[in-house]
């Protein structure tokens, strides 16, 4: 039996950065908030959590007074860096630097616009990032989630479009080439833009994770369920692998049928931690050794 770990998995470098900085606080200090999931990995989340990263909501956040805040990979809208200073709340920016420059990229065009352009987001509605994105709009921005959002443009007006940054280049470009369809049918083509901000980092895991997960018998896929790169790759692992299983609890192993299988492969997604992958491995064997 092989049971192989993708090197090529886990945290991204945004994430790797965030949690070294919060490591690297609570060295030094006994608490520190965290202004929603550092990662959305529930696993890293209770780690870090037993080590004095307190997570609050934006409702919380608001309440606090005279204190330090770590801003998690996904950055924040504007409003949060204009609450910190009034209610002295020192900040800890730890935004990934795509993040952050896509958000820069999005405030100039609008604020360029006058609110004559359309700018539009492809991503997650209510996701982290993509309302950091929004706020650079002062939330006139319009999320385009699906092909029904495309409803919500308006063709006789000029549009540019931005992605988050860990969207399926695929689905992006398909909806892109809709929106410059019915920019043609509507007679202004010349209206419509876009820029390509998906992170290649993230995106490349997609074909890489295809070839690993067509290498194996099984595919052992560890994700937090709140993870929307996870949900993507696992869906990309189960269309090459279909004997691929979505775990995010090591309880969840004793469900699977571990016999007829000569070799299992496991991966994850960019907020999965190593070690969580490396306990799943030790899992598995002593789950299969105990069987035998």
């Amino acid at each position: 039996m092989k049971i192989v770990i993708d090197k090529d998995s886990g945290f991204c470098f945004g994430v790797i950065n965030a949690i070294k900085t919060a490591e690297e606080y609570l060295s030094q200090h006994s608490h520190l908030y965290c202004l929603g999931d550092i990662v959305h990995n529930n696993e890293e989340v209770k780690r870090l959590s037993d080590n004095g990263l307190e997570v609050v909501t934006n409702e919380q956040f608001a309440k606090l007074h005279d204190t330090t805040v770590l801003i998690r990979a996904h950055g924040e809208p504007p409003e949060t860096y204009q609450l910190a200073p009034k209610n002295n709340i020192t900040l800890i920016d730890a935004t990934c630097p795509v993040v952050l420059h896509l958000q820069q990229n999005i405030k100039k065009d609008y604020e360029k616009s006058l609110n004559q352009r359309q700018i539009l987001i492809f991503g997650k509605k209510g996701h982290a990032e993509v309302t950091g994105l929004l706020g650079q709009t002062q939330r006139n921005g319009i999320v385009i989630s699906s092909e029904d959002d495309l409803q919500n443009i308006d063709y006789q007006k000029p549009a540019t479009i931005y992605s988050q940054t860990t969207q399926s280049l695929e689905d992006y470009f398909h909806l892109i080439e809709i929106i410059r369809k019915r920019y043609q049918e509507a007679g202004h083509p010349e209206f419509f833009e876009y820029h390509d901000t998906i992170c290649r980092l993230v995106a490349n895991r997609a074909n890489h994770i295809q070839h690993f997960a067509g290498q194996y018998d099984m595919i052992i896929f560890v994700s937090g369920e709140k993870s929307s790169n996870g949900l993507y790759l696992f869906d990309i692992c189960k269309k090459s692998n279909p004997k691929s299983f979505f775990i995010s609890h090591i309880e969840q192993l004793k469900q699977i049928d571990f016999s007829k299988v000569e070799n299992i492969g496991i991966c994850g997604a960019t907020s999965t931690p190593m070690w969580l992958m490396e306990n799943m491995q030790k899992a598995v064997k002593q789950l299969i050794n105990n069987e035998i």
